[in-house]
């Protein structure tokens, strides 16, 4: 079992809370249970591809490592993975970085206790961590969200501090860009690479996404307004005249823009090189209790608190989508966004738990994606505690 299931079991009564200003509770939330929302359709635009969804590693929740289904995860967020098709996940209830071999052996990279700790291997801690990902010289870097901080993990498992400091603790988030322990963060979530080494990081209670130099120089890239899990809103526009409300997962294509799945305006936005943002699908309603589910193209298209997302080489987008409790109201499904930003179903239909093709496979809060070279998706399915695999054939 978990060391510290508290934290988590109290997640569906945190909503009211939330509002009132708690920003980590909210990003925790947003991974391992969701707010009440009506989805308003089910309709997955046709496609002749085949869609398979099997499980690589995990069960029930708890923490062991091993084989396939003897590894136990406790609602892992995000994935990345190397060249070698090795998967890297980040495993949120245990506070560790876990490793997963082709063949689904798992192994403890880094981390063991709640806490902050720089060091190797188990003499490192973390305290929630939920992004990670991976430079071209395999170095990892972790959004170590409630210690605020960002975290280098190399591939032996040695464990820095980039950027980030000050207090730890769900409410001791703060704001400032700068150089390395200058630079403060407010529960940072997702991370992306560009070809240069810089990343992008989802800063969610800072509504802002922010840019660390691989030297650890932290400045804002887009996004401005008031701080704060309340103060979130909803503009498109030139870098801080931009408006987020709670972005969470952050992709980057080859042209280096930018992919944001921004969790509580139920959309997906899109940021140039240069800074300007836009929305590319997703409308409606904004707020707490405003998801929806709906494909179709552009605005016409709902979502429900998007989470973690992946881009493939063809520029489609997958997003790892949950929402709601119960079947009635959670999406917990894959959602394909084309680069015109025509959004279709891949797989899953409701909460659940089912291996399966398509409509038939049931995910619990699907968060973190990554792809590997052949186009596969691995899936971090939060509250099922497991390591999804998703296959797409193709005729």
């Amino acid at each position: 079992m978990p060391k510290h299931p508290s934290c988590f079991s109290q997640a569906n009564n945190t909503l009211q809370s939330v509002r009132g200003g708690c920003a980590i509770t909210l990003v925790l939330a947003l991974f391992l249970t969701a707010c009440v929302t009506n989805p308003s359709s089910d309709m997955a635009v046709a496609s002749d591809e085949t869609v398979i969804v099997s499980t690589l590693a995990g069960d029930e929740q708890g923490f062991s490592d091993g084989q396939g289904s003897a590894a136990r995860f406790s609602w892992p967020s995000n994935i990345a993975i190397d060249t070698a098709g090795n998967l890297y996940v980040v495993d949120t209830g245990n506070d560790r970085i876990r490793k997963i071999t082709p063949k689904g052996e798992v192994s403890t990279l880094a981390g063991s206790e709640e806490g902050f700790a720089d060091g190797e291997g188990n003499a490192a801690w973390f305290n929630r961590p939920s992004g990670i990902a991976m430079n071209a010289a395999g170095d990892l870097y972790v959004a170590d969200t409630v210690n605020h901080r960002i975290r280098k993990v190399t591939p032996k498992g040695k464990v820095s501090t980039l950027a980030g400091s000050g207090s730890t603790g769900i409410d001791n988030g703060g704001f400032a860009d700068g150089q390395g322990d200058i630079a403060r963060f407010n529960g940072p979530v997702g991370i992306a690479i560009d070809a240069e080494g810089n990343l992008y990081v989802a800063d969610v209670a800072n509504h802002r996404i922010r840019k660390v130099t691989p030297r650890g120089e932290v400045r804002t890239f887009a996004g401005g307004g008031s701080i704060g899990a309340g103060n979130g809103s909803l503009a498109d526009g030139q870098g801080s005249a931009a408006r987020f409300n709670v972005p969470v997962g952050i992709a980057i294509d080859a042209a280096d823009n930018l992919y944001v799945t921004d969790a509580v305006n139920h959309r997906i936005r899109k940021i140039t090189p240069k800074g300007e943002v836009s929305t590319l699908t997703g409308g409606g309603s904004t707020g707490f209790d405003s998801g929806g589910f709906a494909d179709g193209q552009g605005n016409s298209a709902r979502f429900n608190f998007p989470k973690g997302i992946a881009i493939d080489a063809e520029g489609n987008l997958y997003v790892g989508e949950g929402g709601g409790e119960g079947a009635a109201s959670n999406n917990s499904r894959i959602r394909k966004v084309t680069p015109q930003g025509e959004v279709s179903t891949l797989a899953g239909k409701e909460k659940g738990f089912a291996d399966g093709e398509g409509s038939e496979a049931r995910f619990d809060s699907p968060s973190g994606i990554v792809i590997d070279a052949e186009g596969n998706l691995y899936v971090a399915d939060t509250e099922n505690h497991r390591i999804r695999k998703i296959v797409i054939q193709r005729p």
